[in-house]
Protein backbone atom coordinates (compact mmCIF):
# COMPACT_ATOMS: atom_id res chain seq x y z
CA UNK A 1 0.00 0.00 0.00
CA UNK A 2 2.90 2.36 0.66
CA UNK A 3 4.04 2.24 -2.97
CA UNK A 4 0.57 3.23 -4.12
CA UNK A 5 0.46 6.23 -1.77
CA UNK A 6 3.91 7.37 -2.87
CA UNK A 7 2.75 7.21 -6.48
CA UNK A 8 -0.40 9.18 -5.64
CA UNK A 9 1.74 11.78 -3.85
CA UNK A 10 3.96 12.28 -6.91
CA UNK A 11 0.94 12.29 -9.20
CA UNK A 12 -0.63 14.93 -6.97
CA UNK A 13 2.45 17.10 -7.33
CA UNK A 14 2.21 16.78 -11.12
CA UNK A 15 -1.50 17.65 -11.09
CA UNK A 16 -0.83 20.61 -8.79
CA UNK A 17 1.86 21.87 -11.14
CA UNK A 18 -0.45 21.58 -14.15
CA UNK A 19 -3.15 23.53 -12.33
CA UNK A 20 -0.72 26.29 -11.37
CA UNK A 21 0.76 26.52 -14.86
CA UNK A 22 -2.68 26.59 -16.47
CA UNK A 23 -3.98 29.30 -14.16
CA UNK A 24 -0.91 31.54 -14.31
CA UNK A 25 -0.58 31.20 -18.07
CA UNK A 26 -4.23 31.86 -18.76
CA UNK A 27 -4.64 34.80 -16.37
CA UNK A 28 -1.36 36.65 -16.84
CA UNK A 29 -0.13 35.62 -20.30
CA UNK A 30 -3.26 34.97 -22.36
CA UNK A 31 -2.90 31.21 -22.84
CA UNK A 32 -2.71 28.19 -20.57
CA UNK A 33 0.63 26.47 -20.08
CA UNK A 34 1.39 22.85 -19.26
CA UNK A 35 0.02 19.62 -20.70
CA UNK A 36 -3.55 19.81 -19.47
CA UNK A 37 -4.67 22.48 -21.93
CA UNK A 38 -3.88 20.09 -24.79
CA UNK A 39 -6.47 17.65 -23.44
CA UNK A 40 -9.31 19.89 -22.22
CA UNK A 41 -10.32 23.53 -22.47
CA UNK A 42 -10.83 24.79 -18.91
CA UNK A 43 -11.67 28.23 -17.51
CA UNK A 44 -9.21 29.88 -15.12
CA UNK A 45 -11.20 28.97 -12.01
CA UNK A 46 -11.13 25.29 -12.97
CA UNK A 47 -7.33 25.39 -13.03
CA UNK A 48 -7.45 26.52 -9.39
CA UNK A 49 -9.61 23.48 -8.66
CA UNK A 50 -7.08 21.23 -10.40
CA UNK A 51 -4.36 22.82 -8.25
CA UNK A 52 -6.39 22.14 -5.09
CA UNK A 53 -7.00 18.49 -6.03
CA UNK A 54 -3.28 18.04 -6.67
CA UNK A 55 -2.45 19.61 -3.31
CA UNK A 56 -4.83 17.25 -1.51
CA UNK A 57 -3.33 14.21 -3.25
CA UNK A 58 0.20 15.40 -2.48
CA UNK A 59 -0.55 15.97 1.20
CA UNK A 60 -2.24 12.57 1.44
CA UNK A 61 0.81 10.85 -0.07
CA UNK A 62 3.27 12.75 2.13
CA UNK A 63 1.17 12.14 5.24
CA UNK A 64 1.73 8.42 4.83
CA UNK A 65 5.51 8.95 4.82
CA UNK A 66 5.37 11.06 7.98
CA UNK A 67 3.12 8.61 9.80
CA UNK A 68 5.33 5.67 8.86
CA UNK A 69 8.51 7.50 9.93
CA UNK A 70 6.90 8.40 13.29
CA UNK A 71 5.82 4.82 13.91
CA UNK A 72 9.31 3.40 13.37
CA UNK A 73 10.90 5.62 16.03
CA UNK A 74 8.44 4.63 18.79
Amino acid sequence: MRGFRVFIGYFGFFVMLQGALGFIGQVFFGGAWGVLHHLVDLPSVAYLGVFAVGAVLGVWGEGDKKREAGGEGA
